[in-house]
Formats: structure tokens, C-alpha cells, sequence
């Protein structure tokens, strides 16, 4: 072996001397070893990211409705703002008062009027023609009975004091809706087979009494069996229940732990920028899934109801006012995601991205150079601000994020507003740091 590439002896620290530690062929060797290894490292990593991706985009859909069953359930309030307007709602209002109406109508026996008034006029001697007049009274008396019980049920129905009643009883009877959810029975929403009824035995008491103070003794035998509404109807109802139990156990924490899957899919992965521009547009098309999901469960929903248990409208207004809150949240997640990707996007090395940069530089360049001209100062802060302009950006990026998250129930205008005040700070410190003094304005003759 030459003794001019043989590694040295220890010296008396017990170090070898680094400059003869390998051979050229042993340093190649070396450096061959290390690329394969960071290689394999970075296949590991990807590989590693990948699979976090994929659990991400599986889990965001269930984690949106997930949080919407936690939060409809669990909240009292925020339940008795999802189901309150459906009191007001047209559809639902008709289907209530066509239902009490059939009712009453059906306890008023008008054919024993008009029949023991012919009966009465046949004995009095009167004149066949009377008589029969008297028979063919029957119609006009049932259509005028209609008329009237219809109209004072409608003034109970449209009336604010079905609104709050609806409400009030909504409000007792949330604990029912939570047994309606895990399959237990309650007096106030139950399920029956495949059947969801919302009891209104409330309401049907207020209508009796009404119509009992108007003249109609009838009303007062209104069953106390037909004093339900149906909600639902549906042959999945016992796998929906399932499902539901299960959203609400993980309601809590599978979007906290979703969340935690897409920061360390991007904190894996070899790019965390493209890492993060995929889980954006990852995200923003499950999303959109889900969007397109709900207008097909709304399909579906409407054509297992039959026409005669609920109107297609009141149908349709139950569905839409039940899931509203949940297409709300769908929505905005879907528009934070296609930000995130937007912002990723912007700041890697595209033409596009890198054109947008520039001129955005430019412009606030020179709107700060135009301060300064005009005599106003930043002095040592607006240095500050050019030194550390990556800390100011993801600070106020935090912020931003930190605000939706403490925001309760953010909707796509509070994401609008959030990100035009997180433009707006981010284009006023960029303009105060290009107002900054040179350092050749700084140093005096």
C-alpha cells in the first residue's frame, strides 16, 4: 500500500488525520454509498407522505360530517337554529295544515246533517223538491266546513306563536333527537321501522281547542294517535343509525386527526411546498365529492318519500334546512383548501408563480419608495421588517389560520374576510419595509 494514502496513525488525541482517511477509489466508494443512501431516505419519506396523503384525502369528507353530527347533536342551540325554519317554511306550513285539516273533516259527519234535515222536512210535509235540495246540500256543506276549519288552522299554523311553540318544543325534545340518532325510542321524535316521526302533539292540542272555541264540537275528537309528522322514511334508516353512532363517537377527534395527517404528510415529505400543493387540491376534490354526494343522497331522499306521507316540496325544504349547515362548512373547507393549494403554488418556482411575485414586488416597492419621497419614515423597524420579511409572512399567515380556527363556524365570507386582511397586512408591512432608508440615505456627508 503507498504509504502516502494510507490512513495515519492516531495521533496523541486519538484522531486521524482526515486527510488521509481514504483513498481516492474508497472516497468514491464513499460518496456512491451516500447518495444511494439519501436516495433510499428520500423514497422512505415519500413513500412515508404518500400514505399519509392518501388516509388525509379518505378521512377529510368523513371528518366534515363528523363534525357536522357532533355539533348538531351535542349543541342545543346550534340544533334549534338548524330545524327552526322549517316553522316558517311555506312547504312544510301547507303539508301541517292539509294533514289537520284532513282530520277535523273526517270527524264532521255531513251526510248526517244534510240527511236528518231532509228527513226533518219530509216529515213537516214539505215538498219532494225541498227535500231532495236539502240532500244535495251535502257538498257545499263539506266544502264550507273545509273552508272554515282550513282557515282557522292556517292562522294557527302561520301565526308567531307556532314559531315559538315549534321552537320550544324543539329545544325540550333535543334529548329525543340524540335517541332518534343511536335508535331509542322517545315521545317526541321516534323511529318506527323504516320511519322517522317527529310527534307535534302540541300544536294538534292548540288546533283542537281553537276549533272547539269556533263552533266545531267535532274537532274536539281529533285522535291523539295522528299527531305525528313524517320526517324520514327510508330502508337504510338502520345503517344510517350505525353510521351516525359512529360520526358521533369520532366527531371530536377525527378532524383533529385529520388535520394532524395532512401537516405530517407535508412535514414528511421531500417538497413540503408541492406536498402542501397536493393535500390542497387533494382536499378541495373531496370536497367537491361530497358536495356532489349530498345532491345525490337529496335524490334519493326525495324519491323514498312517498308523495302521500310528505308533499315533494316539504320533503325537499326538510332535507335542505336539516343539511344546510353542513354544505356551509363543506363549502368553505372546499375554498381554504383551493387557497392553500393557491398560496403553494405561488411561492414555488413556476413562470406564473414567479411572474405574480414580481410584479407584486414591484408594485409595493414602489408605493414604499413613494412614501419615503413624500418624507414619510420607518427607520430601524422598517429595516426590520426587509430583514425578516419570511418571519412577518408566516406570522401573519398564522394569525389568519388561528382566526378561522377560533372562529365559531366559519362560513366562505368569513374565509373571504379573513384572507383580504391577511393581503392587507401583508402588502401594508411590505410597503412601510421598501420605505425603509438605504444605507447610503442613512450615512450624513
Amino acid at each position: 500500500m503507498n504509504p502516502a494514502t494510507a490512513p495515519g496513525p492516531p495521533d496523541s488525541d486519538g484522531a486521524a488525520d482526515p486527510e488521509r482517511a481514504f483513498t481516492a477509489d474508497e472516497r468514491a466508494e464513499y460518496e456512491r454509498l451516500r447518495r444511494h443512501a439519501a436516495v433510499r431516505h428520500r423514497r422512505v419519506r415519500l413513500a412515508g407522505s404518500s400514505v399519509l396523503l392518501l388516509l388525509t384525502l379518505l378521512l377529510a369528507p368523513l371528518a366534515v360530517v363528523a363534525a357536522w353530527v357532533q355539533d348538531t347533536v351535542s349543541d342545543t342551540d346550534r340544533y334549534v337554529e338548524t330545524v327552526a325554519p322549517l316553522a316558517s317554511d311555506p312547504a312544510v306550513q301547507e303539508a301541517v295544515i292539509n294533514r289537520l285539516t284532513d282530520r277535523v273533516v273526517e270527524n264532521v259527519d255531513v251526510a248526517a246533517v244534510t240527511d236528518s234535515l231532509a228527513e226533518a222536512l219530509q216529515e213537516s210535509g214539505a215538498p219532494p223538491r225541498v227535500v231532495e235540495g236539502a240532500e244535495s246540500l251535502e257538498v257545499p256543506l263539506r266544502n264550507a266546513v273545509r273552508t272554515t276549519v282550513e282557515r282557522t288552522v292556517s292562522r294557527v299554523i302561520t301565526s308567531d306563536a307556532f314559531q315559538q311553540v315549534w321552537e320550544g318544543a324543539n329545544r325540550r325534545s333535543h334529548a329525543a333527537v340524540v335517541a332518534m340518532l343511536t335508535g331509542a325510542g322517545t315521545a317526541a321524535v321516534r323511529t318506527e321501522g323504516d320511519t322517522v316521526r317527529l310527534d307535534v302533539g302540541e300544536v294538534v292540542d292548540q288546533v283542537r281547542e281553537r276549533l272547539v272555541d269556533a263552533g266545531f264540537d267535532k274537532a274536539a275528537a281529533i285522535p291523539d294517535t295522528d299527531r305525528t309528522i313524517t320526517l324520514f322514511q327510508t330502508e337504510e334508516l338502520g345503517k344510517a343509525q350505525d353510521t351516525m353512532r359512529l360520526l358521533d363517537v369520532l366527531g371530536m377527534w377525527l378532524p383533529v386527526l385529520t388535520v394532524v395527517l395532512a401537516a405530517l404528510a407535508v412535514w414528511t415529505a421531500p417538497a413540503h411546498r408541492v406536498m402542501l400543493m397536493i393535500t390542497g387540491a387533494g382536499v378541495g376534490v373531496m370536497t367537491a365529492v361530497l358536495l356532489v354526494a349530498l345532491a345525490v343522497v337529496r335524490r334519493v331522499y326525495l324519491d323514498s318519500v312517498p308523495p302521500a306521507t310528505l308533499p315533494p316540496d316539504a320533503a325537499a325544504a326538510i332535507y335542505d334546512t336539516f343539511v344546510r349547515f353542513l354544505r356551509d362548512s363543506t363549502r368553505t373547507l372546499l375554498v381554504v383548501s383551493v387557497i392553500t393549494a393557491l398560496v403553494a403554488y405561488l411561492y414555488g418556482p413556476g413562470r406564473p408563480a414567479r411572474a405574480v411575485r414580481t410584479t407584486a414586488q414591484r408594485g409595493m416597492t414602489a408605493a414604499g419608495r413613494a412614501l419615503h419621497r413624500a418624507g414619510v419614515r420607518t427607520g430601524s423597524a422598517g429595516r426590520r421588517l426587509a430583514e425578516h420579511q419570511a418571519w412577518t409572512t408566516g406570522g401573519v399567515f398564522a394569525a389568519g389560520v388561528l382566526a378561522l380556527v377560533l372562529w365559531n363556524h366559519p362560513t366562505v365570507g368569513a374565509v373571504v374576510l379573513v384572507i383580504g386582511v391577511v393581503l392587507a397586512v401583508l402588502v401594508g408591512l411590505a410597503v412601510l419595509a421598501a420605505a425603509a432608508p438605504r444605507d447610503h440615505e442613512e450615512s450624513g456627508p
